[in-house]
């Protein structure tokens, strides 16, 4: 296994599962943009870990070949910190999708976000819910027909990386899972940045989207950014451009990651001489 990491085989990061999405889906394109990140990366299996949560996406975990935990909807960014936490020497990889990112699971991602855990969270972007069959998402259009929205829903759409940058996330890009190569390198970035990073794949769902994406318009509005932008603002002005679909990267700062500042508490603690059970529990007597 070590030495097919070495060579940089594609197959060696492949799961004994075959990718069960539907045909035409662009989870593939975005499995194997990651597959070639890794792959580039060398990063070792057996120090690799992907958390999911609940939906088409979620079961990324199934057909790579790493530690995999598959969850219950909208927690799987509580269990990566928690896994970084508990062992620092993992790569901790975080594949979901909108619904459950930012429906359900969307009021972790703020304090993920400020606590800067070393993860990498690959949010699925296809604006529909696609495992359910068919209903309207977080990032669904205003004025859209699903299952649930029969007469067409009454809220804007939420902006994933706009979110993020909001948030203070210290990585934020955008890729598509159309554009695999460049997605492939923005990956690559997100792992290697110490700290919380957040890439948004705008993708598509080959069985319930087809009638409010077209992909063709969508390409027609898509430019790259050379360079993260020079402040904030700049940033959330990009993601948040009505017009043109920007891709690359918004946000790439660096601050001290959860572990940094675990590791410093944990020192001051112990020099402090009172980290005891006996003297927390004195406190609340």
């Amino acid at each position: 296994m070590e030495s097919d990491v070495q060579q940089g085989t594609f197959q060696c990061y492949l799961g004994n599962l075959d990718p069960v999405w539907c045909p035409g889906c662009g989870d593939f394109s975005v499995l194997g943009a990651f597959i070639e990140a890794a792959r580039k990366l060398g990063l070792p299996t057996h120090k690799l870990a992907l958390v999911s949560g609940i939906g088409c996406s979620s079961r990324f975990p199934f057909f790579v070949k790493a530690y995999g935990f598959h969850g219950v909807h909208g927690r799987a960014l509580p269990i990566a910190q928690g896994l970084k936490l508990a062992n620092p020497e993992l790569t901790v990889v975080v594949p979901g999708g909108d619904g459950d990112g930012l429906a359900i699971g969307g009021g972790h991602l703020p304090h993920v976000a400020r606590n800067n855990p070393d993860i990498t969270y690959i949010l699925f972007n296809n604006s529909i819910y696609g495992l359910t069959k068919g209903q309207a998402s977080p990032t669904s259009a205003r004025h859209l027909s699903t299952k649930t929205t029969p007469y067409g829903l009454m809220t804007d759409a939420v902006n994933p990386s706009f979110l993020a940058l909001t948030y203070g996330a210290t990585f934020v890009a955008r890729g598509a899972a159309v554009k695999r190569e460049h997605l492939s390198n923005l990956i690559m970035q997100g792992i290697q940045h110490p700290g919380f990073s957040f890439i948004e794949v705008i993708t598509s769902c080959s069985s319930f989207n087809t009638k409010h994406v077209s992909i063709t318009k969508v390409l027609q509005r898509m430019a790259y950014l050379d360079n993260p932008a020079e402040d904030n603002m700049e940033a959330m002005r990009l993601a948040a451009d009505p017009q043109t679909i920007y891709l690359g990267v918004f946000r790439k700062v660096e601050r001290p990651t959860l572990s940094d500042n675990t590791e410093r508490t944990r020192t001051v603690a112990q020099k402090s001489g009172t980290a005891t059970v006996e003297t927390l529990l004195r406190q609340f007597a």
